[in-house]
């Protein structure tokens, strides 16, 4: 068994993150380095419409991770030959020059309020041959021939920024690429008439105006085994508000747990995975069972050329 962990924003491009690197204090990863071989990394750039760690995540579980076409919906059905995708809720938020998708996570969106959304839209889906089932408030599950081969940007790489620098053309089937954004402005307009949107802005609430469609398309074949890695989600949502703080906090936190558990596998001559990811790249470091004293040599001759952990981490 590999021990593996999975650490996606384990930075972001944003300058008030980069700032932060500099300050993060991270015993545990510094000690882990050196003890590893860093494979070679993912590399790539910000307006991929796949982030690296969902890229890497796809490689660990054996899917295809084509940037844009990574089919997650399909993967985790029971039939994942049908094409498949996720509508995410959300609020399209106007400005003089764009229009920001703030997602359906930062709405606090009831679930009684998500339902009787649903109810109304799913009458429209299934006129278009897509089936729509209600999986929590804020996630609705498609299906339908619609949905196969479609490109579409990560919730994530969307999510706070504006919708125009992700809007991807699907190629192998523009039909399905226009019926989905027909069904988005039908969304609109019909999530403005209904009574729940009164009722939240009556509250103070922003209301939800639209969805977001991501994790398209169907599996050609059987799904390669992989064995999923572990993958805390605690430095995900803080980079995704900008709360640089609880980010920091939250790093701080997974070195105590985490990275400390990795280096005490590591250091018992375990096998193990690091994969750190930020928003441009993903880079690997992996380590294989060794006696003590190769192990012994080698983290000392590492450590002395080992980079410090901050210019690792800007190097994401």
């Amino acid at each position: 068994m590999t021990h593996h962990l999975l650490l996606p924003y384990a930075a972001a491009s944003a300058p008030e993150c980069q700032a932060v690197l500099a300050q993060l204090s991270l015993p545990n990863l510094r000690a882990l380095l050196p003890l590893l071989s860093e494979q070679p990394a993912d590399r790539g750039d910000d307006h991929r419409l796949s982030p690296p760690h969902e890229q890497a995540l796809a490689r660990a579980l054996g899917l295809p991770a084509t940037d844009g076409q990574i089919p997650w919906a399909a993967a985790q059905s029971d039939d994942p030959a049908t094409p498949q995708a996720w509508f995410s809720l959300c609020h399209y938020q106007v400005g003089m020059d764009q229009v920001t998708l703030l997602p359906g996570a930062q709405l606090g969106l009831a679930a009684n309020d998500s339902r009787a959304l649903f109810d109304a839209f799913e009458p429209l889906c299934a006129e278009d041959g897509l089936r729509l089932r209600w999986d929590s408030p804020t996630e609705w599950h498609a299906s339908g021939e619609p949905l196969r081969a479609l490109v579409c940007a990560s919730l994530d790489r969307v999510s706070g920024r504006s919708v125009d620098a992700w809007l991807a053309d699907s190629p192998a089937n523009p039909a399905g690429a226009r019926l989905l954004k027909r069904l988005q402005s039908e969304a609109q307009m019909l999530f403005y008439t209904h009574p729940v949107h009164d009722a939240r802005t009556a509250r103070g609430l922003l209301p939800v105006n639209g969805f977001w469609v991501h994790g398209a398309g169907a599996l050609g074949g059987p799904l390669a085994s992989g064995e999923a890695p572990q993958m805390p989600d605690t430095l995900r949502q803080p980079a995704l508000r900008g709360d640089w703080a609880a980010w920091q906090a939250a790093w701080v936190e997974i070195d105590r747990q985490h990275i400390a558990a990795l280096l005490a596998a590591a250091q018992r001559g375990e096998a193990v995975t690091l994969t750190l990811c930020g928003e441009r790249h993903a880079r690997c470091w992996t380590s294989t069972p060794a006696g003590s004293l190769a192990r012994l040599g080698r983290s000392l001759r590492r450590l002395l050329a080992a980079p410090a952990v901050g210019g690792i981490l800007k190097d994401l």
